[in-house]
């Protein structure tokens, strides 16, 4: 499958906003959008007035990269969420909150969702307890996502667990630092969900 394989960092300043995609590094002093929050690029610096149409599309790309997904997974997303009863937008963010390496990051297993992806794609998670190693796939309430326990003395689940005694997760994900799992208590409600994006916008995007 097609992947961005550029500069994550860049990305952020396109955004002109932190989409935490570097996990730790995002939260130390080497973060390339603290130190440069200008567009990337020659003409960066530029001032552009931006129309209705240009935030749409920058919330849109916004979203998207945020939770690492191609164009046409996004809109595929979208399409689902708007067959759904309910309001479109919310639909569509909680169906990327439920994504296995979404809440594999959420649950403090992995630094970042990019490492999340990382560690389902090569089989160290279970769900249910059946491996499983397809990073979109859609948990449900109930559903129990922990790391393979022939897999748990590999040393970066041996700091994630370290660092999960502190981890707060959101109040509809459970965590056991203990066994490196967790589960999945409710579908997220909209106040569980990133709050600095704005998914009306989106709406409005795919629906011109």
């Amino acid at each position: 499958m097609a992947r961005y394989t550029g500069s994550v960092c860049r990305l952020c300043r396109r955004e002109g906003a932190k989409l935490f995609l570097k996990g730790s590094r995002c939260y130390s002093k080497k973060c390339s959008f603290e130190r440069r929050p200008t567009p990337p690029g020659q003409h960066g610096v530029r001032r552009r007035k931006v129309g209705e149409y240009g935030l749409q599309l920058r919330e849109k790309q916004k979203v998207r990269r945020t939770y690492g997904v191609l164009e046409r997974q996004f809109r595929n997303y979208f399409i689902d969420a708007e067959n759904q009863p309910g309001v479109t937008g919310e639909n569509l963010l909680r169906s990327l909150e439920l994504r296995l390496d979404n809440v594999v990051y959420r649950l403090g297993i992995a630094s970042s969702r990019a490492q999340a992806r990382h560690f389902v794609g090569h089989g160290h998670l279970a769900v249910n307890g059946r491996p499983t190693n397809i990073s979109s796939y859609q948990l449900r309430p109930g559903d129990r996502i922990e790391v393979r326990e022939s897999h748990r003395a590999r040393e970066p689940f041996k700091i994630a667990k370290e660092t999960l005694r502190s981890h707060q997760a959101p109040e509809w994900l459970t965590i056991d630092a203990a066994s490196l799992s967790g589960a999945v208590v409710a579908p997220p409600s909209r106040d569980q969900m990133p709050l600095d994006l704005n998914e009306q916008l989106v709406v409005e995007y795919y629906s011109r």
